[in-house]
């Protein structure tokens, strides 16, 4: 087992604040790596971390070590990056993503083949989930998000800001007539995403220049976008969607905008991955050709929205 290696390991733990969590990052037991780091430290023949049954803390050693990981390891991977891009090497490696169920069938899924044509030697783990997954516990390197973002320690590759907009099946209007204030919302049915944690109970509109939260509730929920879309398709609701993604039955008359004057708020769409000054080839590949195609996708849907709106604006790394 390398130093290089232990050196990576040692370094997640910090990052993460916990052997549980570096383990389940790097798929290893707690034990592994806490005996990895035990073996750092019999080399360097000093402590790195002071650990209690409850936290984990770096010690003054510990401190410029980590400090001198970090340089080691970024010039590691700017090595081997510039051998990757020569073309004479692809070092082999293993790509964790996750996507929101949509997305991720209609763009990621169908890109992979162009991405194994860039990184041959790169197996991705792709995991779909319209649930907002923890990206330490989950070991995820890279994650497409479209979400309310706050600020992290993870670097944003933002997209673009995303409408959404509240809109349900003209028969459903009809039967039930159509909410004339945000207030409204509480006597009608209203489709709801929902998952432990799933905050979709409480909408957030912007009405008169301020953002008001308005209770909601309806028989039907579902952990999957696609089924919301579908049953506010056959009248069984209103729904709060990102615009792109109910553009078709829009333009097609299939749903009708509500409440125009009190939109959702926007959501943001980008790829959120670990902060750092050097991203390995397998990953800036990935994220390259994500952009592309997401951007690529949302300025077709948008496309078909009336009235037209603004393709998404590239935005710098």
């Amino acid at each position: 087992m390398s130093s290089l290696e232990n050196m990576r390991i040692f370094m997640r733990a910090v990052e993460t604040g916990s052997f549980s969590a570096a383990g389940r990052m790097l798929r290893l037991s707690p034990s592994v790596v806490s005996y990895r780091i035990q073996l750092l430290e019999d080399h360097l023949n000093c402590r790195l971390l002071t650990r209690t049954t409850r936290s984990m803390s770096l010690t003054d050693a510990g401190r410029v070590f980590f400090e001198r990981c970090v340089e080691v390891v970024e010039a590691v991977e700017r090595a081997e990056a510039s051998v990757a891009q020569s073309g004479s090497a692809n070092p082999p490696g293993t790509l964790r993503v996750t996507a929101p169920l949509g997305l991720g069938r209609r763009v990621i899924a169908p890109m992979l083949a162009r991405y194994r044509a860039v990184q041959p030697q790169t197996d991705l783990r792709l995991r779909l989930s319209d649930h907002l997954l923890d990206l330490v516990q989950e070991g995820v390197d890279i994650a497409v998000r479209m979400a309310r973002l706050e600020d992290s320690s993870f670097t944003l590759r933002k997209i673009a800001e995303v409408r959404r907009i509240l809109c349900a099946a003209p028969a459903y209007l009809e039967a039930r007539g159509r909410p004339e204030t945000p207030q409204d919302l509480a006597k009608h049915d209203c489709l709801l995403l929902r998952f432990p944690g799933s905050q979709q109970f409480r909408w957030t509109l912007e009405y008169r220049h301020e953002a008001i939260t308005i209770p909601v509730s309806g028989p039907f929920d579902v952990d999957d976008g696609d089924v919301l879309t579908q049953w506010a398709v056959d009248g069984l609701g209103i729904v709060l969607k990102p615009l792109f993604e109910v553009a078709e039955h829009i333009a097609a008359e299939r749903l009708v905008e509500v409440l125009s004057e009190a939109p959702p708020q926007p959501v943001t769409l980008g790829l959120l991955y670990p902060t750092r000054r050097m991203l390995p080839p397998r990953a800036k590949s990935f994220i390259d050709l994500a952009v592309d195609e997401l951007r690529r996708h949302l300025t077709a849907k948008l496309a078909l929205a009336k009235p037209p709106v603004a393709a998404p604006v590239s935005e710098p790394v």
